[in-house]
């Protein structure tokens, strides 16, 4: 009888420890709630309208599979490098930048290599690809090729001869009392009256700091020649130093008929000018009796995804997707600008853009832009003294030297 209470006592154990077991499942229901992610995006002020359609067609592809909350933020992309490096932690999860910041951001850790690069490239130009890429690695996503300036100019007031050269350019614009613009605050337009001379600047090989030559003072085309020629422009009275936002004011309100920008504006000025709005490469300047075809400055822009961000993995999602060839070609049709994608830039709408094809032309003439952080001030300083008509009259070669002494500084 004991036996066979205690083989029942037994069973009833079993049967009480089983029904607990089926009682915890029941009471620990799945947890459906999808994942809350939360992102932000930098990206340029005109980018706004753009950016957050981008967005908002990313969250309707992945619906129910994660808690959006993604913002964009306003940060400029040459500025993007220097405030995200001030505090990567509390910076922005997916960001618009220009490829020359590539270096330090990944020297930084601010950016990791990309896991399906071959798939990423084999999308892109092979040049685009090459600016995100350090050490045969990947490091962003290409996302325009049309890094550049050229010139625009109003058919209205300068004919296609004119505006070949920048005589004819400023001889038409002073003679109808209007203006032609360039912005010599910024060092990276100021590199156009050097780049086709024979002087040189670019990086030394420990890639941080400048080698220059722009003060020469022997060859067909000395440093202080280049001075002489841009303090010429500067007090013409066709001619006026123009950040890119006063260009294109001047554009907007008729005294701007002229002016050297980027794809980035083709809507606006074509807006503003309509059937009149031209584009072409830059023009020749008068330079030590010889005309000289101005240079430019060449690159991409790249998106970059933070090696910090909290959800790495939606933010690079993100990035691909602001980057792709749906979205490549929205940005296109929305802001003019040219394509790093293989299938949008063979398109028959690229190719028939006027902003593009001038890009394309200029780019005979172009340079990747690899300088230290060393070279923007200086030649700011130079260029923006110069298009003041050198008040003082200081000697041109003393601010040559000194120009490139800070440029070249260890």
């Amino acid at each position: 009888m004991g036996k066979r209470i205690h083989i029942l006592l037994q069973g009833l154990l079993c049967t009480v420890l089983l029904l607990g077991c089926g009682q915890a499942e029941e009471a620990a229901p799945e947890n459906t709630e999808p994942q809350k992610v939360e992102l932000v995006v930098w990206g340029a002020e005109e980018d706004t309208e753009l950016m957050n359609q981008s967005i908002q067609s990313f969250q309707a592809k992945y619906q129910g599979q994660a808690d959006f909350d993604i913002i964009f933020e306003v940060q400029g992309e040459s500025q993007c490098k220097d405030v995200l490096l001030g505090g990567l932690e509390e910076g922005a999860d997916v960001f618009t930048f220009a490829d020359d910041q590539l270096n330090a951001l990944a020297a930084a850790g601010a950016l990791e290599p990309i896991k399906n690069a071959e798939e990423i490239g084999s999308r892109n130009l092979s040049s685009t690809t090459e600016a995100a890429t350090i050490n045969h690695q990947l490091y962003a996503y290409p996302l325009t090729a049309d890094n550049g300036y050229f010139l625009y100019y109003n058919k209205q007031y300068i004919t296609e001869e004119q505006a070949r050269t920048l005589d004819g350019i400023l001889e038409a614009a002073a003679a109808k009392g209007r203006f032609f613009s360039m912005d010599w605050s910024s060092a990276w337009y100021v590199y156009s009256f050097f780049g086709n001379t024979g002087l040189q600047v670019g990086l030394n090989d420990d890639g941080i700091t400048n080698y220059c030559t722009w003060n020469q003072t022997d060859g067909s085309i000395r440093g202080i020649d280049v001075a002489q020629a841009m303090l010429r422009i500067a007090k013409n009275p066709g001619f006026a130093s123009c950040t890119d936002e006063e260009f294109l004011k001047g554009v907007k309100d008729g005294s701007v008929i002229a002016g050297v920008s980027g794809v980035w504006n083709a809507v606006a000025v074509k807006e503003a000018w309509g059937e009149y709005a031209g584009a072409a490469k830059l023009p020749t300047y008068s330079c030590n009796g010889s005309q000289v075809q101005m240079a430019s400055f060449s690159g991409c822009k790249l998106i970059g995804v933070n090696a910090y961000s909290e959800h790495h993995e939606w933010a690079s999602r993100l990035a691909e997707w602001i980057t792709d060839e749906e979205n490549q070609r929205l940005r296109f049709e929305m802001r003019g600008q040219g394509p790093s994608n293989i299938a949008v830039a063979d398109s028959p709408e690229i190719r028939q853009s006027p902003a593009i094809a001038a890009l394309l032309e200029q780019s005979e003439f172009s340079q990747l832009q690899r300088v230290g952080g060393k070279f923007w001030d200086p030649v700011t300083k130079f260029a923006e003294n110069l298009a003041a008509g050198n008040p003082s009259g200081r000697d041109l070669q003393e601010q040559l030297d000194e120009m490139v002494e800070a440029v070249s500084a260890r």
